[in-house]
């Protein structure tokens, strides 16, 4: 099976932690030069410096904040005209508040919509071309599995990721023709930031701990268990690798068996 990913440039959104951060390291393992996108870059300068390299591999970041979608666009265009074409993208932005759909403010959707949908297309357009050229391309989104069924208290996520997926089964559609696959992660309860902090606001919100809160999130999953970044980002580092090159257009879910469809 070919994993290979040497000579290839990959781009990788909301990768100074959690899920971006563990996909980076993968995709690097592999032998991607990989760019890293957050906003902060004290953050991104760590980060740079841990990913693996074989000695001749050349990582960099852009410091980019997905609230400015043009400014995000301009940013990596300028990078590409440095750099040469990107081969793999990884969109990822962390998902929007928790909170039941009913009291969401409409400036919340498109906060949400601009940090996501907006933001995911808008990059994909600048790398699009390059892959053509180069003949190999992969985009990979990282939603969540409320794309196959909305998930309790998370409205406005609930929303967004929904309209994310219909966009990128309609651009696997497109594109395929040309080599360049699309494909959605779909990660259940992941030990990240976000996840933590789904867990306090639930706690907080129910009068129950932590802990209670914990375990029972934990008994809705057959596996037993949280995933580990990394156990997502294997997932990722597939699909972008040449192995996967017949895979496009699909959902792929993370999730240790938690949603209760096919």
């Amino acid at each position: 099976m070919n994993l290979d990913l040497k000579n290839k440039r990959a781009l990788v959104c909301g990768s100074t932690q959690g899920i971006g951060k563990a996909a980076a390291i993968e995709l690097a393992m592999l032998g991607a030069n990989v760019t890293l996108i957050a906003r902060n870059e004290q953050s991104l300068k760590t980060v740079k410096n841990e990913l693996p390299t074989n000695g001749a591999q050349l990582h960099s970041y852009i410091c980019a904040d997905f609230a400015e979608p043009t400014k995000l666009k301009e940013l990596v265009e300028a990078f590409i005209q440095r750099s040469g074409p990107i081969h793999i993208l990884i969109n990822n932005t962390g998902g929007p508040a928790s909170g039941p759909i009913a009291s969401a403010k409409a400036e919340e959707f498109l906060s949400a919509f601009n940090n996501h949908l907006i933001c995911n297309h808008l990059l994909a357009q600048t790398c699009i071309e390059g892959m053509k050229n180069s003949g190999y391309g992969r985009i990979i989104n990282v939603i969540s599995t409320s794309v196959k069924i909305p998930l309790p208290n998370l409205g406005v996520s609930n929303t967004i990721r929904a309209a994310v997926g219909n966009w990128s089964k309609t651009l696997a559609n497109e594109l395929g023709k040309f080599g360049i696959t699309v494909n959605n992660v779909l990660p259940g309860a992941t030990a990240t930031q976000r996840l933590s902090s789904i867990i306090e606001n639930k706690a907080i919100k129910t009068n129950h701990g932590v802990d209670a809160v914990t375990k029972e999130m934990i008994s809705e999953i057959p596996i037993g268990r949280f995933a580990e970044p990394s156990e997502v980002a294997n997932a990722i580092a597939f699909l972008a690798s040449p192995a996967a090159s017949y895979i496009n257009g699909i959902n792929v879910p993370v999730d240790g068996g938690r949603t209760g469809n096919l």
